[in-house]
């Protein structure tokens, strides 16, 4: 099953730093499986307040995307970011094929209290 890194990054001023971690970023999850799904992208809200910007990197699976975000080449670089850009970053998985969300409600709607 995919997994994603999903990443909310406020806005922050250019800096030499943020440049060579975008530069080396790809390297690191590649041998992982990973690739951008959105970067430098424009998104709209329709909803609520979305300061910043939204990065999505998928991987085969959660194991593939916690080994990434574990990784000493990943950690050697993730400094470069996290000193000039504040945010928050999760790891979630996808969904299964076939995935059907009536049965979650159902699930959701057996767990109610009785009326």
């Amino acid at each position: 099953m995919s997994a994603y890194v999903i990443a909310h990054l406020r806005e922050a001023a250019p800096h030499p730093e943020i440049a060579e971690y975008i530069e080396r970023i790809p390297a690191t999850f590649e041998p992982y499986g990973g690739r951008f799904l959105v970067h430098a992208a424009q998104h709209e809200v329709k909803e609520g307040d979305w300061p910043g910007h939204v990065v999505v990197i998928g991987f085969p699976g959660i194991a593939e995307a916690r080994a990434w975000w574990d990784s000493p080449a990943y950690r050697e670089i993730a400094p470069l970011r996290s000193r000039h850009i504040e945010g928050d970053i999760i790891l979630v998985e996808g969904v299964p094929e076939g995935y059907d969300p009536a049965a979650t409600a159902k699930a959701m709607r057996e767990a109610l209290p009785a009326e």
